[in-house]
């Protein structure tokens, strides 16, 4: 146990009180104070004993969680009396009634731990820096060579302004892991408070614990469509990141990765501003990548058990793999790698069978057979700009995520069947690569909003569900970390919130701690989270034995709505124009001209191909490369003229001439 501080090192508040028909037990007890005290609901509180314990002075931390305030009447009939039934005749009366402020507190922490008793009478303090500390189970991860210490917030009462701290190895594993942060949207700053909490992280994670990115999907509008770009930020919010040691300055490596519109001339992003393209990607799959993922956009009660069976067997032995049936096409060498080379496979497979009048194909029958191929085929067609039919693909950097980077995936615009196939391919394949250990980075945070819509409660048991179901649960064995927000999190999977080690409330909606898995806190602590300010939360964590509230300032990053009145989306260009912008983030010389005279005779799908390739090569020679990836078209010349035959004219001897 530390040494006690002097008696003007803390804030005398009050003292203990107990009573028969309210007495102190190990885990509460009641104090009261003068009226001006700075005491509140959320304020922690040191109680220092009378009489030591095997030659300690108990020492208990409490914080505040709720509060009375009465007088000596007895019931309120003598105040209306006193005052002859006229309220503004009370302040003339000869004395004052005495009011007494009485607080709960709960038990965060308690000197000597054993044996565990009741709290002792005392005097109250208020709790400075190092008792916030103490209080909160801090001193375990804030001190020594082991320090592992992210800031989460400032705590603030009184003249105490002390940062808040989360234990990295209960916020990114692997003792415990994932956070969730719940509240009304708009005031709650959901994202706000992850964008601030990722820089948190980026600067105060141990470099001992290795690396550590993020990748977030931008589900709705804006929101984290600027993260590179500098934020408003006020003299408080300044302070605050001075307090807790944080550069107040925005993300420094940032891509965007967003997939094509329909017509493929543009990124379907609302950051298509032509200042903001150089670290935005196309995100592009092709039949091998999503074709595992099929699942996701099948009708289950369409496909049955037969469908699935043919899905894995093209799979398996078609895709992707040197295919010979010695029956079909005259024995026909297939190499199916995109959609137009599978609809190539189904067609002469179909007409092989219609010719001999055959209803099975290795088992397959042909009703079976035409299912498949509709519902495949179909997938280029929904998830059109993300998943492309023969063109080139474009993905995420597996393999070569960067330290302390971040990469959204903008889905905002996708419809829902594409939005699923997103998720449940990226969340996959991210588990996958951190299971061989070749992702790049040691820990990966995935932030995904809206978990009301994506792992609800209740509702059918899909593909997306099941992902977020698996990073909660084995996610922080791997070092995939689940950053979730939603509004209601009584709506959300138990298991997907019950996994979250550290949860954040914004302000509530009155109805939504009305529910069940509310009643934990206390009438005064609910009433408070129904009425925060934006920039306040309370924060639940493993070594807090109570929530706490903090305030944290204002992302160092532009807001989502600023940043799209400051960049406003530009208007989907004409095909020159969109092969124009492509090449020049990578060789500004490039001129229109240039790009009108290669493209000038093929077909917009060959050009839209060749800038895909090109993009994806980034070569040296820009222009080279991009005119080496169209056929060879030989210009005509116009034919000579046929000779004509002369027109015979009248001889000259011509009676009749």
């Amino acid at each position: 146990m530390p040494p006690n501080p002097p008696a003007s090192a803390s804030l005398l508040l009050g003292r203990v009180v107990a009573t028969e028909r309210r007495p102190n037990t190990p885990h509460e007890f009641h104090f009261w104070t003068a009226l001006d005290s700075p005491v509140g609901i959320g304020t922690i509180v040191r109680v220092d004993g009378a009489h030591p314990i095997d030659g300690q002075i108990p020492r208990i931390y409490g914080v505040v969680t709720d509060g009375l305030s009465y007088t000596d009447l007895m019931t309120p009939l003598h105040d209306v009396i006193g005052a002859d039934g006229q309220p503004e005749r009370a302040s003339q009366a000869a004395t004052e009634r005495p009011e007494i402020r009485l607080y709960t507190a709960a038990v965060l922490r308690q000197y000597p731990e054993e044996p565990l008793q009741p709290v002792p009478m005392g005097q109250v303090f208020l709790a400075d820096a190092d008792d916030v500390a103490m209080a909160l189970r801090m001193d375990s991860y804030l001190k020594g060579d082991e320090r592992r210490a992210i800031p989460v917030g400032v705590y603030r009462a009184g003249p105490t302004n002390s940062p808040i701290y989360l234990d990295a190895d209960f916020l990114l594993g692997p003792e415990a892991a994932h956070l969730n942060i719940t509240g009304v949207s708009g005031l709650a700053t959901k994202t706000s408070a992850v964008e601030f909490l990722l820089k948190s992280i980026f600067t105060h994670f141990p470099a001992s614990k290795g690396s550590v990115a993020a990748l977030c999907f931008n589900v709705k509008g804006p929101d984290l469509c600027f993260l590179d770009q500098p934020g408003r930020l006020e003299d408080s919010d300044r302070d605050m990141y001075r307090l807790m040691g944080i550069a107040p300055t925005p993300f420094e490596h940032v891509q965007y990765f967003a997939p094509y519109t329909a017509r493929g001339l543009a990124l379907n992003t609302l950051r298509s501003h032509p200042d903001l393209s150089g670290n935005v990607s196309p995100l592009t799959w092709g039949l091998t990548d999503v074709l595992r993922f099929a699942p996701v956009l099948l009708n289950r009660d369409d496909v049955d058990a037969k469908a699935d069976a043919l899905i894995d067997f093209i799979g398996d032995r078609i895709v992707d793999h040197d295919f010979v049936d010695e029956k079909l096409a005259g024995g026909k060498r297939y190499r199916v790698q995109s959609f137009a080379d599978l609809e190539e496979w189904f067609r002469d497979l179909l007409d092989h069978m219609e010719e001999r009048g055959l209803e099975a194909w290795r088992t397959h029958h042909v009703a079976t057979i035409r299912k498949v191929r509709n519902r495949l085929i179909n997938i280029a067609q929904r998830c059109k700009g993300l998943v492309t039919d023969a063109g080139v693909r474009s993905d995420l950097p597996w393999g070569t995520f960067r330290d302390r980077a971040v990469y959204v995936i903008d889905v905002a615009n996708l419809e829902e069947d594409a939005q699923d196939l997103v998720f449940a391919r990226v969340v996959s394949l991210l588990r996958e690569h951190l299971e061989r250990r070749t992702l790049g980075v040691n820990h990966l945070v995935v932030f995904v909003d809206e978990l009301n819509k994506y792992a609800p409660s209740d509702g059918p048991d899909t593909h997306v569900r099941r992902m977020l179901l698996d990073i909660a649960e084995r996610g922080r064995y791997l070092g995939l970390v689940l950053f979730g927000a939603q509004q209601f999190r009584s709506q959300v999977h138990r298991r997907v919130v019950g996994n979250a080690a550290t949860a954040v409330f914004g302000r509530m909606d009155p109805d939504e701690l009305a529910t069940p898995g509310y009643q934990v806190l206390g009438p005064a602590t609910r009433t408070k989270l129904a009425t925060l300010d934006k920039g306040q939360l309370m924060v639940r964590h493993p070594h807090f034995t109570q929530p706490i509230f903090v305030r944290f300032p204002r992302p160092t990053v532009l807001s989502g709505r600023e940043g799209a009145d400051r960049f406003p989306q530009a208007e989907e260009p004409s095909l020159t124009e969109a092969v124009l912008r492509s090449l020049r983030t990578l060789d500004s010389s490039i001129q229109l001209s240039f790009v009108e005279d290669v493209i000038a005779l093929y077909e917009e799908h060959e050009v839209l191909r060749a800038r895909d390739a090109t993009v994806k090569t980034r070569p040296q020679d820009v222009k080279a490369y991009f005119k080496a990836q169209f056929r060879r078209i030989i210009r005509g010349e116009p034919a000579p003229p046929a000779p004509r035959a002369a027109i015979r004219t009248t001889p000259l001897d011509d009676p009749y001439g």
